[in-house]
């Protein structure tokens, strides 16, 4: 199943160097990196990253990250994945623009 992270590009150009993305401060102060389906990616754009510019969305193939990734209840008691390790850069399958719309709200890749 594919999962998306939103984060800002500063946050994902970073990454580059060592090759691994350890997470946005949420993350790192929460102890995994947060990560939504296809289906709740649009609710946590508008919830968390309404208004922030310069955002991306990177796709990875949540099955991929193995014993790692945790699927645990969240917003709404639903399940929500959550890596419990830093993301290689070489797992991201695609890096999507999130631009705002009008309302402010990043756009999700189609």
């Amino acid at each position: 199943m594919r999962i998306y992270k939103i984060l800002p590009r500063a946050e994902w150009t970073a990454a580059q160097g060592p090759g691994r993305f350890e997470g946005s401060a949420v993350d790192r102060q929460d102890g995994y990196i947060h990560f939504s389906t296809a289906a709740q990616a649009k609710e946590t754009a508008r919830r968390y990253f309404a208004n922030l510019p310069d955002l991306l969305v990177l796709e990875v193939e949540g099955d991929d990250l193995g014993a790692a990734l945790k699927w645990e209840p969240s917003r709404g008691g639903d399940p929500f994945p959550h890596l419990y390790a830093a993301l290689p850069v070489g797992a991201v399958l695609a890096v999507h623009e999130a631009p705002l719309d009008a309302d402010g709200v990043p756009r999700m890749p189609a």
